[in-house]
Parts: C-alpha cells; sequence; structure tokens
C-alpha cells in the first residue's frame, strides 16, 4: 500500500475543504507580504486584547477567591496583565519593536542551544541539520537585531504571512494526497 492509499476515511472526506482553506490561506499570507506592517499591528492589537481580557478575568477570580493568602499578588498579577494588555493597544507599534527585540532574542538563543544540542548528536545520522537549523535560527535573529528598531514594524507581520503560505501549501499537499487517495481507492474497488 502506497502513502497515498493509506490517506485516512476523514481526510479523504474532507479533502475539497483542506484544499479550498489551504488555497485561502495562502492567497492570504500572500496578501499579508504584501502588509506586513498592517498585520504587525492587527496581531499586537489581537495579542493586547487577549492580554487586557485575560488580566479582567483573573482580578475578578481575585476577589472572588476571599481568604487566599495570596489575595494580594493575585490581583497585582492581574493589574500587570491589564497594564500590559493596555500598553499594547494603546501603541502597537512601540509593543510590535519590544516584541520583535524579544523575539530576535529567542531565535538566537534557540539557535545557540541548537548547535550544541546537534553537537551532542554528533553520531546520529542527520546531527548537521539540527546544528544548520541553530545556525540559520542565530542568522536569522542578528538580520532582526542588525535592522532594529525598524524591524519591530514588518517582522511579526511578515512571520504570520509566512507562516500563513506554508500552513496553506502543507493543506494542499494533504488534500491533493488524499484525492489521490480517494482515486486509488475507488480503481481499487472497480
Amino acid at each position: 500500500m502506497t502513502a497515498s492509499e493509506q490517506a485516512s476515511p476523514e481526510i479523504r472526506k474532507n479533502a475539497n475543504w483542506l484544499l479550498f482553506l489551504g488555497i485561502l490561506l495562502i492567497i492570504l499570507g500572500t496578501i499579508g507580504l504584501g502588509m506586513e506592517i498592517s498585520l504587525t499591528i492587527g496581531s499586537v492589537l489581537f495579542f493586547g486584547f487577549l492580554i487586557l481580557a485575560g488580566g479582567i478575568f483573573q482580578l475578578i477570580d481575585a476577589f472572588k477567591a476571599e481568604g487566599w493568602k495570596s489575595m494580594l499578588y493575585h490581583v497585582l498579577i492581574a493589574l500587570f496583565y491589564v497594564a500590559a494588555g493596555i500598553i499594547m493597544i494603546s501603541n502597537p507599534l512601540l509593543s510590535a519593536v519590544w516584541m520583535t527585540m524579544a523575539i530576535a532574542s529567542m531565535l538566537m538563543v534557540v539557535g545557540i542551544l541548537r548547535i550544541f544540542m546537534g553537537m551532542q548528536l554528533r553520531p546520529v545520522s542527520g546531527w548537521g541539520w539540527t546544528v544548520a537549523a541553530g545556525i540559520a535560527a542565530i542568522v536569522l535573529g542578528a538580520m532582526i537585531f542588525a535592522q532594529w528598531p525598524a524591524s519591530g514594524f514588518w517582522v511579526i507581520g511578515l512571520f504570520i504571512a509566512i507562516e500563513l503560505i506554508m500552513q496553506g501549501w502543507a493543506m494542499v499537499a494533504i488534500a491533493m494526497a488524499a484525492k489521490a487517495s480517494t482515486d486509488t481507492v475507488a480503481d481499487i474497488s472497480q
């Protein structure tokens, strides 16, 4: 049985939906490539509203949980969330700049750790790919830092657009394999 014959019935049943959704994600991601700043602002605003809502609900919970010894800390954490959400909503570009610095820092640290991990895996076949992934993460982080703070305006939007495109192509590939699987199963049953 080939890989195309192994698609689950659920995937075969939803192949057209997967294909449609994959194409839609590719289109949205491609549009996003032309509007990275807007996509960055929208993402930061969305994240800011989530943090604000989480802080408000945590604050409500803090006052409902009477008798807790740690109620003061609960309230302080909730207020921190509320403040962070308000700051992100009121100034999404500045928030994006700082979030981009955090992303670049994370990429650099993850890259270094991946290189160390790859070196420890050295006797295993393919260890070089882990080292290469680490180097790529460091280079990407360095590129973001080299253009910071300007990179803060577009990096998050670019990453989201690329993610949409990659996920779209993955869904298209799965849908096409499922359609081939459906055709193969139909041919076998005749």
